[in-house]
């Protein structure tokens, strides 16, 4: 692993050849190297000069940027990050505050293939702890309890400096704060895209405003309006492709998940393969499994399904593109379920890749099909997610007719989401659902459940259930059986 640190600089020339050096030194686990990346963002006191000669002594372990002007610290990791070549980002302050001796603790939890995430908290038990401002404390904790409050964590120190993460979520979640805001900003994201976050204790030898502390009260009040902002309107992203940040919106809807998981789960069988995984949405609803196969393709998706099946051992994770038959040779036979959430109007071919769904098949095995319904609803937000079509009842039937499948049965779904998706993308042409506008959603999904079986229009979506013509296997049977036993849909 190469651990790219991060370092926004301004106006630090007493202290900042101290803490380079701290930073250079600082102990690592075996088999990690790091590199240093630092900006000086407009230093105006001599700290520029310090770094050049710094950099000038320590050419290949340091890469010094400047910024001609002052644009504050979020702006500085987002310069810091266009450079940076490691797999894992640590973000450093340039003062004495926090100790780089702590890097062993905050890459333990990584290199053990527990954390995603980890972020370094000022106020679990630590070695030491300069005692300070009471007032600054209780300002930092209220907002990482607002923050908890927003994002359902549970940190115990939103605010620290000491954030460690993959360099492609950093780069996913696309910084927007130019300054101290990217502290609330980088959580409310990263709680939005289904990490494993960790805290480990640091030790803080923080300073006072005499000594040279720049943040104020002032800073805490931005930090609680960019906390709201990117909670209540933001989505999960910036820097994504528009179908991935919709998924990474969506994973935060947990009753809707839920709603769709229910709808399909009880007729899964216990040897599944999904195709189209995404962020996972959808696939931890559907374990325990005998067998669970996450699939995707891309690099940015397989890499969200390998960070899952990093907690959950019963999940394998496969690179498979629907429309190749050469990515489920391995496949072939070797599950009695496969689920395809929202993958097949992305084809171009849906209808080979049904041919290649259905190779993978038991006789008698299932496929669970959802789809984008309503044909006159195709809109701005279908071609962000890379939808080529919406399929209406008769088509999607022709389709699985033709693939060789026997038809079960075929339901619409979600009436009520047919609304939002009009006025978004119909009227207001929008390529992107607003986050407030799902969280308010997600909310009332218990009311949306019971006017599904009212509500007069085709829903926004589509569930076949289709088969595998020939004898099922024991293992199928059962699930047929507990199909059986389920909500019919409509």
């Amino acid at each position: 692993m190469k651990l790219s640190i991060l370092m926004p600089v301004y106006n630090e020339r007493y202290l900042v050849a101290r803490q380079v050096r701290r930073v250079l030194a600082a102990p690592l686990p075996g088999g990690v190297s790091r590199e240093l990346i630092i900006v000086d963002d407009g230093s105006t006191d001599g700290t520029r000069e310090i770094l050049d000669g710094l950099a000038a002594a320590n050419p290949l372990d340091i890469v010094l940027i400047k910024h001609e002007s002052n644009q504050g610290k979020g702006a500085a990791i987002r310069t810091a990050l266009s450079r940076a070549t490691g797999e894992y980002c640590l973000i450093q302050d340039a003062d004495l505050e926090y100790d780089p001796n702590d890097y062993r603790k905050l890459l333990e939890p990584v290199l053990a293939g527990l954390a995603d995430v980890v972020y370094g908290s000022r106020f679990l038990p630590c070695e030491r702890r300069r005692v300070l401002y009471y007032r600054h404390e209780l300002g930092n904790r209220l907002l990482t309890f607002l923050s908890n409050i927003l994002t359902d964590l549970n940190l115990t120190d939103m605010e620290t400096c000491y954030k460690l993460m993959p360099a492609d979520i950093l780069r996913a979640v696309g910084i927007e704060s130019r300054g101290f805001g990217i502290e609330p900003e980088i959580t409310v994201k990263l709680a939005k895209m289904n990490l494993r976050i960790y805290e480990v204790p640091v030790s803080y030898d923080g300073r006072t405003y005499a000594e040279g502390k720049k943040i104020t009260w002032k800073d805490g009040v931005r930090a609680l309006f960019v906390m709201l902002r990117h909670a209540m309107l933001g989505g999960a992203t910036a820097n994504l492709p528009a179908d991935e940040a919709a998924l990474l919106d969506l994973s935060g809807a947990s009753g809707f998940n839920n709603w769709i998981a229910a709808k399909m789960r009880l007729y899964a069988g216990h040897r599944v393969l999904e195709i189209g995984s995404g962020t996972g949405n959808l696939t931890l609803r559907f374990l325990p499994r005998d067998r669970f196969i996450a699939s995707d393709f891309g690099p940015g998706r397989l890499a969200y399904l390998r960070r899952l099946a990093r907690r959950r051992l019963d999940i394998e994770v496969a690179g498979i593109d629907p429309a190749s038959a050469k990515d489920f040779e391995t496949y072939r036979g070797a599950v009695d379920t496969v689920l395809c959430p929202n993958s097949l109007a992305r084809m171009s071919d849906p209808a080979k890749a049904l041919a290649n769904m259905r190779s993978a098949l038991v006789p008698g095995g299932r496929l669970l099909l959802l789809v984008p319904g309503w044909r006159i609803l195709y809109c701005p937000l279908d071609e962000a997610l890379g939808h080529y079509r919406r399929f209406s009842k008769s088509e999607l039937s022709d389709l699985l007719k033709g693939a060789g499948f026997e038809i079960e049965k075929t339901f619409s779904f979600n009436r009520m989401g047919v609304i939002g998706w009009l006025i978004n993308g119909k009227i207001l042409r929008r390529r992107r659902l607003p986050s407030f506008q799902l969280r308010l959603y997600n909310c009332f999904v218990w009311l949306w459940r019971v006017l599904d079986y009212i509500l007069p229009w085709p829903g926004l979506s589509l569930v076949a259930v289709a088969r595998k013509p020939g004898s099922g296997s024991e293992s199928w049977r059962a699930g047929t059986t507990d199909a059986s036993a389920g909500d019919s849909g409509r």
